[in-house]
């Protein structure tokens, strides 16, 4: 992400025509930056050089805004993880891969990555007329298509939320700067393999799963 400036060029978007998108891009750098909760209208708005009563010509409120900031950043996730499920290799390595693409995601899109899970559940759709799926339901397929044998009677849907919370958990850990590091600590991509490898081989042995 570039370095935070108002400057000249960024008001200027708006006299090219293409307020709506200068406005959202205003939104996400702010996010990124300050949080979800840290700048409002007018300060998107002072960012474009537009007054506050122009961005209701494309959006009913900050609210608005956001959930436009958070369909962007969904979309963009879900076509992530779609090329890493698309890729190369065995399905356990695409499957795995899908987790590396969701810790990147987080690292480099902070703003829409946090746009999304303030007001968006993760499995919902972008928009109403979206047919294509989210990341949840690309994780659900993902799973199924990896392990056909199933997990011993557990809900895929159960797997995959697990699957979600540690990726989620590493990539909040990670930008909260709260994992450790040091010679011989693997990094948060090593700590994902292993985790994904524990959850899917754990839920797929009954004997595991009773213990002893």
């Amino acid at each position: 992400m570039r370095p935070w400036r108002d400057s000249p060029k960024d008001r200027r978007s708006y006299h090219h025509g293409n307020l709506k998108e200068a406005l959202i891009e205003a939104a996400r750098r702010f996010i990124a930056e300050r949080g979800v909760g840290g700048f409002t209208l007018v300060d998107a708005a002072r960012l474009v050089g537009v007054t506050p009563a122009a961005l209701y010509r494309h959006f009913r409120g900050r609210e608005a805004l956001l959930e436009e900031v958070a369909g962007r950043g969904f979309a963009d996730l879900a076509d992530r993880l779609a090329r890493a499920i698309g890729s190369q290799g065995t399905p356990l390595e695409r499957f795995t891969r899908m987790g590396e693409a969701y810790l990147a995601f987080a690292e480099e899109e902070p703003g829409y990555y946090a746009a999304i899970f303030d007001t968006r559940s993760f499995g919902a759709p972008v928009q109403a007329a979206e047919t294509r799926p989210g990341p949840f339901d690309l994780l659900v397929e993902a799973l199924r298509s990896t392990f056909p044998a199933g997990f011993g009677g557990v809900d895929p849907r159960f797997v995959a939320l697990e699957v979600w919370a540690l990726s989620h958990g590493l990539a909040t850990l990670a930008a909260a700067g709260q994992l450790p590091k040091g010679p011989g600590v693997p990094d948060k991509y090593e700590l994902l393999r292993a985790g994904v490898l524990a959850i899917v081989h754990g839920a797929g042995s009954p004997a595991q799963r009773q213990g002893p």
